[in-house]
């Protein structure tokens, strides 16, 4: 070996570059720190400014007997947090790691990959920030829009030129009609994101300009409610899972025309959300959802056996109970559209969407990904995936059936009972932070003894 660390048989090439091989393992190492990075700010905003704020909301609620006494600047920044400062960081993040596996001629951002994360957590914080305590909101709100704005605008331009090296001419799977169906899905919801922003920010200048508080409308705001579950966040975790179910948990090949088909219907269902036509939104999510469970194969006898090394062994059940929660939110989206009238129907069938199938995804799949992503490090507990696992349904179980029938007037002591609700997917959220920052202690497992 010379001081290049290349045997006596290997040289440079003739610009001084080191061999490809090393840019791999350079590249690998980069798109590992930038994951951990947007991981580890994630779970922050999961644990502080999401959840224990979203417990704090509920609190006051109970004791009041009512959400109207309840700020809605508190409510959005809440929302904020746990969809773009939470799941949005993963997004990015997990983003970022998959340009490394693009087998692209260019290298890896790695200044766009930083300069994103410095823009985007800095951004979320600031849009939580002004949203609770209002303290220069007018300021806050738009610089923390135009912040995640440009961080996103990064990650969408490095995503755009970090295109997979052409393959050969003869090979006819370059056009674009055999991209597989998971990807278009993944690629659509990014371009939703996109749009998601520049939505956000023209309404935090509006609202900065002419608004007498830091909180949007309540018909505007779940409207962008819907816009950002429902044409980010479901459709990313449906194109992943085309993507990684059939390779961890055994599942038969998706069918990418179904797949296809409930993408359609979720941006349609959107549509109709914006033009007030709730009925019909509700009618087209439940066929989302039912064309997503069919086309995932998600209830179906598994194709082979699950890869369960490093978790529990209960992993491909909480991969089917999302879907159930999915299935319930849209049944419940029906009801609130016939029957709801204080806003617990409503309330209830958002829980059950991003609490029982957007977070209960992550917190499966995340266990089982992420810990490759930030290191190829290995799960540090599987105990605790299945604690946590076990505690959130559980406190979505209560907090769906309980919300309702407090919310409506059907049973007045439900009230007393909702808050045990909060604290237990308190738990659930604190032991998923506590698994993944006890496996980014630990080091990758090829440094193991």
């Amino acid at each position: 070996m010379n001081a290049t660390g290349l045997s006596r048989n290997e040289k440079l090439p003739a610009d001084g570059t080191p061999p490809a091989s090393d840019a791999r393992v350079a590249a690998e190492r980069s798109s590992q720190s930038v994951v951990t990075a947007f991981v580890l700010s994630g779970l922050f905003f999961m644990l502080l400014p999401g959840t224990f704020l979203g417990v704090w909301n509920l609190i006051g609620i109970s004791e009041s007997h009512t959400l109207g006494t309840l700020s809605p600047a508190w409510l959005q920044a809440h929302g904020q947090a746990q969809i773009f400062g939470w799941i949005g960081s993963f997004i990015l993040g997990i983003g970022f790691y998959s340009l490394t596996k693009m087998q692209s001629t260019r290298a890896f951002p790695t200044r766009s990959a930083w300069a994103a994360w410095l823009l985007w957590t800095p951004g979320a914080a600031l849009r939580w920030l002004g949203g609770v305590t209002a303290w220069q909101w007018r300021i806050l709100l738009p610089l923390s829009a135009l912040l995640q704005l440009v961080a996103f605008l990064l990650f969408f331009r490095a995503v755009r030129q970090h295109r997979p090296a052409q393959p050969p001419v003869l090979v006819p799977a370059a056009s674009p009609a055999a991209m597989p169906a998971w990807m278009r899905v993944v690629i659509a919801s990014t371009a939703m994101f996109l749009f998601a922003l520049l939505f956000n920010a023209a309404a935090m200048f509006r609202l900065a300009m002419n608004g007498s508080a830091p909180a949007l409308p309540h018909v505007f705001d779940q409207q962008m409610v819907v816009l950002a579950v429902w044409g980010i966040l479901v459709p990313t975790i449906w194109g992943f899972n085309a993507r990684w179910l059939p390779v961890f948990a055994g599942f038969h090949a998706p069918s990418g025309p179904r797949l296809l088909a409930a993408y359609a219907c979720s941006v349609a269902g959107i549509a109709f959300v914006f033009a007030q036509w709730l009925p019909v939104a509700a009618v087209v999510f439940f066929l989302a959802a039912i064309l997503s469970i069919d086309a995932l194969h998600v209830w179906e006898r598994a194709a082979q056996p699950a890869k369960l090394l490093h978790v529990h062994r209960t992993f491909p059940a909480f991969l089917r109970i999302a879907y159930v929660w999915l299935l319930v939110s849209c049944l419940l989206t029906g009801l609130a559209v016939l029957f709801d009238q204080e806003g617990g129907l409503w309330g209830a069938s958002r829980h059950a969407l991003t609490v029982g199938f957007v977070a209960g995804m992550v917190f499966a799949i995340g266990q089982r990904v992420l810990p490759a992503f930030c290191g190829m490090r290995i799960l540090w507990s599987t105990r605790l995936m299945f604690a946590s696992l076990a505690l959130l349904h559980l406190g979505c179980l209560l907090r769906v059936t309980l919300e309702p029938l407090a919310y409506e007037g059907y049973w007045h002591f439900a009230w007393k009972l909702l808050p045990i609700s909060a604290i237990v997917e308190l738990a659930a959220v604190s032991l998923f932070a506590l698994n993944l920052l006890g496996t980014l202690a630990q080091p990758p497992a090829h440094l193991r003894s």
